[in-house]
């Protein structure tokens, strides 16, 4: 008689812990985003340096857990830092809400600025990120090293 596979020994992406950790992440990651909204206010038609600033280091952060920790934690883990704290925190449709004030305000040359410098700092801070990550991983296997993302 086949007994059939063996019980997988990894998570439901959407078990419990899993959405908890999301929900508990994004309440985190968006009390602290709001907090720099009003640390660094503008006007609408201004560049927004809060925007900028939250998507820079998320992407720094991002890199950092990425490079150093993915493989460590357990799904729900991932999914808490990455999509719920992180993917919070950052945030694109405040970018794009902030080019199209920009636009309408007649202040082009601001919305090119915005886009390049996010486009390039954020890059740069997930590369930074990415290689601090590298060098915090003590037996140097990471999920960017050993072709696994598991």
């Amino acid at each position: 008689m086949d007994a059939g596979p063996p019980p997988s020994t990894t998570t439901h992406p959407l078990s419990p812990a899993t959405v908890l950790a999301v929900l508990t992440g994004g309440f985190v990651g968006t009390g602290l985003r709001l907090g720099v909204d009003f640390a660094i206010a503008h006007e609408p038609q201004q560049l927004a340096l809060s925007t900028l600033a939250v998507n820079v280091v998320g992407s720094f952060l991002l890199g950092i857990l990425v490079a150093a920790l993915w493989r460590r934690l357990p799904t729900w883990g991932r999914a808490g830092l990455g999509a719920g704290l992180l993917g919070s925190f950052t945030t694109f449709s405040a970018l794009t809400d902030s080019l199209w004030f920009l636009i309408l305000s007649g202040a082009v040359v601001e919305a090119i600025l915005s886009v390049v410098l996010s486009v390039a700092l954020g890059l740069g801070a997930a590369v930074a990120g990415i290689t601090m990550g590298r060098r915090l991983c003590p037996d140097g296997s990471t999920p960017l090293t050993d072709g696994s993302d598991e």
